[in-house]
This record gives structure tokens, C-alpha cells and sequence, in this order.
């Protein structure tokens, strides 16, 4: 018996997404927060510029704004989940061994999350309490 021709075109073979069945989604989100991260960066090093010689009552006052908050909690979340995506890639690129690989990107993701929830608690305590 002889097997069934595949009909596909390759470019079609290629979009079947692969075993994993994410296909390109990794490679798209990590663009696509790089890109959002982009005007999120430039708005926080020119915000923390400002402050350079500036006490602490100010900078408090400064992340207690409403629009300074928002904008500061999606810097944090876009550019941890931006590192996640980094540091995934790294692991299993260059990490051999698959028990290995598999603790660190248990830890990173982990370790990722702890940041951001403390952060984003940080930045919304300052926020909420003024």
C-alpha cells in the first residue's frame, strides 16, 4: 500500500503549526512587546530623568497620579513578560539537558511572576494610599 500523497504546498506544511501547535505565536508576542515597549521605555527614562537630585515625597507624589501608575504598571507587566519571553528562549536554545530545562523555566516563569505581582502591589499601594 502505497502512502497518501500530502497535497499541501509546502508554505501550507509550514503554517500546520508543528507538533507544539503555537507555530510563530512566541516569536509575534515577543515582537509585539518589544514594540509596545519601545515608547513604554523612552516614557519611563525621561519621567526618572526628571527626578535626578529629587527626594522621595516627590517621586511618591509623582507614581501617586493616576495616569503615572497606569502607564508605570504596564511598563512593569509588558517588560517582565517581555524578559519571560527572553529568558525562554535562552533555556531551551541552550539547555541540553531536559530535566534542566524544564526547573529553570519553571523558575524563570516563577521567579518573572513574583517580580511583577510585587511590583505591579508596589506601584498600586503608592497609588491607592497617595
Amino acid at each position: 500500500m502505497t502512502p497518501a500523497k500530502d497535497l499541501r504546498s509546502p508554505l501550507s506544511r509550514a503554517r500546520g503549526l508543528g507538533s507544539a501547535k503555537e507555530g510563530v505565536h512566541h516569536f509575534w508576542v515577543q515582537r509585539v512587546s518589544a514594540v509596545a515597549l519601545i515608547p513604554l521605555a523612552l516614557w519611563f527614562v525621561f519621567s526618572v530623568a526628571l527626578f535626578v537630585g529629587g527626594d522621595y515625597t516627590s517621586a511618591k507624589h509623582w507614581v501617586a497620579a493616576p495616569s503615572v501608575a497606569i502607564t508605570l504598571v504596564l511598563f512593569l507587566a509588558t517588560a517582565l513578560y517581555h524578559s519571560m519571553l527572553g529568558v525562554q528562549v535562552i533555556v531551551e536554545d541552550y539547555v541540553a539537558n531536559e530535566g534542566a530545562k524544564l526547573a529553570l523555566l519553571l523558575f524563570s516563569k516563577f521567579a518573572h511572576a513574583v517580580l511583577a505581582v510585587s511590583a505591579i502591589f508596589a506601584v498600586l499601594t503608592i497609588a491607592l494610599k497617595g
